[in-house]
């Protein structure tokens, strides 16, 4: 019987691959994390610190770092972090030389809600605490404040943050009585009443074009109070 030299080769060759992949896979499974890699997807750590992920980390997972790769379970680290008020959401991952990659999607701040308590109000209108670490420079929302008129506030917000104009000049909303509403404007000294959070698309460009003709003729200054609440116009409370 003749051999085939070539077959031969080639098979102990696969073999020797096989194996030592193998027993690479299983050393590098058993070796412990070489780095611990945090990273925001916005490129800002506003609301947290790298020192807090990894100080979160060790109370969670006590020596993560010189756990054996094997044994880390990536979804419950995900969980821990995201267990944070601050946190949107957070993936984990490990790299192929042993780093241990967080990235981490902060909570977005649109409003800060002062009443019986202090805090702010997310870009998924849902309440979220202060930071010690960051304040954000967003519209004040105060007054009657319920859950019920919360969710007309982030409407307004949201209407607020999509307009140039309305995103630099408003800086507080009031909750008054019969869920109606009034913005504050942050170099003008008028209050502007919005009554109540239906047909904004209307009413914010009655305001705009009401502020450019102020600002034309200097007649700003000459009112206390703009009401956005009637039908085609735009009625001023002098001082």
């Amino acid at each position: 019987m003749k051999i085939n030299w070539n077959i031969l080769k080639m098979a102990l060759l696969t073999i020797s691959i096989v194996v030592l992949y193998g027993f690479s896979n299983i050393r590098n499974q058993k070796s412990s994390i070489s780095e611990l890699d945090i990273k925001f997807t916005d490129g800002n750590n506003l609301y947290l610190t790298n020192v807090m992920v990894n100080k979160l980390l060790i109370q969670n997972f006590q020596g993560y770092e010189i756990v054996p790769k094997e044994n880390l379970v990536l979804n419950s680290i995900e969980k821990a972090i995201e267990a944070n008020e601050m946190v949107k959401n957070a993936q984990v991952y490990l790299t192929v030389n042993g780093k241990l990659t967080t990235k981490i999607a902060q909570r977005n701040p649109i409003g800060r809600v002062e009443g019986s308590s202090i805090y702010y109000l997310d870009d998924e209108g849902k309440r979220m605490p202060l930071s010690q670490n960051y304040s954000a420079r967003v519209p004040v929302i105060s007054g009657n404040v319920t859950d019920e008129s919360l969710k007309d506030v982030y409407m307004i917000l949201n209407h607020i943050n999509k307009d140039n104009f309305l995103h630099k000049n408003v800086i507080g909303i009031q909750v008054v009585k019969n869920q109606k509403y009034q913005l504050n404007f942050r170099t003008d000294n008028f209050v502007v009443s919005l009554g109540r959070a239906e047909a904004l698309e209307e009413k914010f460009n009655k305001l705009k074009a009401f502020y450019v003709k102020g600002k034309k003729d200097k007649s700003l200054a000459n009112f206390s109070k703009v009401s956005l609440e009637y039908n085609n116009q735009v009625v001023c409370t002098k001082i």
